[in-house]
């Protein structure tokens, strides 16, 4: 079926359109906050950003997903989700208010990344519970179809939220008492997801009670004993694996993509102009945004004609070459182009490594592989912030930087298609 059409089928639910709704709301505030602190850590007029700076910028938004992540669904299978759809905005909403206060107040940095790090913590248990309430809204035989849209309409609000943030931006100002007010309004705006999933009933979410269930403490426990046997699995299904690697190889230059875009617009293209080099990359956004929907529309459509294996092949070695032909003249124009092929290619992989994980692992498994996959998808985005620290120069122009992450896309293609089986595509 076509996103339009899976989108069509499952709203008929009440519930999952309330469900929906909740997420929409909260992912749209999460755009708004995104553009917020990426105009503070890395656009601020005042001051001058490093490429350890942005690995460090990028490691709070995205390091409580990989250190959070295994841990959640303990509590999400204990406590009433429905409660903390009503009780998380409220607490991320007074953690936005905090910090607010401590940007309108000059503090120092690393106080105002504490409190964005609490924000982000209690979004990816938000997200979690999300998630974990889905099979409760919607019928067995639409499960399948609600999977396909909530994650990508999710997405793309996040990027209308993100392109929100850069307006009110352009109304407020890009100093701290502009960037003060954008931290508020996500607040507010994402409280109103609380008044949503308010509509639906306590027990509606779950989860059931179950006496045989052990204690949280005894569970946090042996997530990591967990994660291991989940991980031994994985290695046993070969092409979700290698799939779920492949998402983790283009994470990884991906990372590398955007802290060196960062550093270009920031010293290279815009010669420290702040605010040019914060509309630059918000164009890289938009256009990596487009690319995203549209492998949402083929992806489908490639994976049938050539099957998954070819398609995640393709879309590798897409990316290897055509990022580095726009990327290496260093021009401005370049930048918006390579985002919207990574954006294609990334999201296309992504959704070949989603697919095979629920077609190839044990239910049983499930939940374990999908912790081992966010942890990959966050994880390997820092660490290659981490690596761009170290050999980023100063103005971003870097051929070394272009041709590991060329590289890396070419020989990721290469490895996923010599690990893989060969398939044929089904008659059409």
């Amino acid at each position: 079926m076509s996103f339009v059409a899976d989108l069509r089928v499952v709203l008929r639910g009440r519930d999952f359109r309330r469900l929906f709704g909740t997420r929409l709301v909260s992912q749209f505030s999460d755009g708004i906050f995104q553009f917020g602190v990426t105009g503070f850590a890395f656009f601020s007029p005042e001051k001058q950003t490093t490429a350890l700076q942005v690995a460090a910028g990028l490691a709070v938004l995205f390091l409580p997903y990989s250190i959070l992540g295994p841990f959640v669904g303990v509590f999400i299978d204990r406590w009433s989700r429905r409660q903390i759809l009503v009780v998380a905005p409220v607490v991320r909403g007074a953690l936005l208010l905090l910090a607010a206060g401590l940007v309108a107040a000059d503090v120092p940095d690393p106080v105002f990344y504490a409190a964005a790090l609490g924000v982000l913590g209690v979004n990816r248990f938000f997200l979690a519970a999300l998630g974990a309430s889905l099979p409760h809204v919607v019928p067995a035989d639409r499960l399948m179809a609600a999977n396909a849209v909530t994650p990508t309409s999710g997405t793309v609000v996040t990027f209308v939220g993100y392109g929100v943030g850069f307006l009110l931006r352009e109304v407020f100002g890009g100093d701290d008492m502009g960037t003060a007010l954008l931290l508020v309004i996500s607040g507010v705006v994402f409280g109103f997801s609380a008044l949503i999933a308010r509509t639906m009933e306590r027990s509606l979410l779950g989860p059931s009670y179950d006496p045989e269930r052990p204690q949280a403490r005894q569970a946090v426990r042996h997530v990591l004993v967990g994660l291991a046997d989940g991980a031994r699995h994985l290695v046993r299904h070969r092409t979700a694996a290698a799939t779920m690697g492949a998402m983790a190889a283009h994470r990884f230059m991906y990372g590398m993509a955007t802290a060196l875009g960062i550093i270009l617009y920031r010293y290279y293209f815009t010669d420290g102009d702040s605010e040019a080099a914060l509309r630059g990359i918000s164009v890289v956004v938009a256009t990596s945004g487009v690319g995203y929907f549209l492998a949402v529309l083929i992806t489908p459509w490639a994976t049938e004609r050539f099957t998954i294996e070819r398609w995640v092949t393709i879309a590798l070695a897409a990316a290897g070459v055509l990022a580095a032909a726009v990327v290496v003249p260093f021009q401005v124009w370049g930048l918006p182009v390579a985002g919207f092929v990574l954006g294609v290619a990334g999201q296309s992989v992504k959704i070949c490594a989603d697919t095979t994980v629920q077609r190839d692992v044990e239910d049983v498994y499930l939940g374990r592989a999908f912790s081992i996959y966010d942890m990959l998808f966050n994880g390997m985005y820092v660490l290659a912030a981490a690596l761009s620290a170290a050999i980023l120069p100063p103005n971003g122009k870097s051929y070394a930087a272009v041709a590991i992450i060329a590289a890396g896309y070419l020989l990721s293609a290469l490895a996923y298609r010599m690990i893989t089986p060969r398939r044929v595509p089904a008659p059409r």
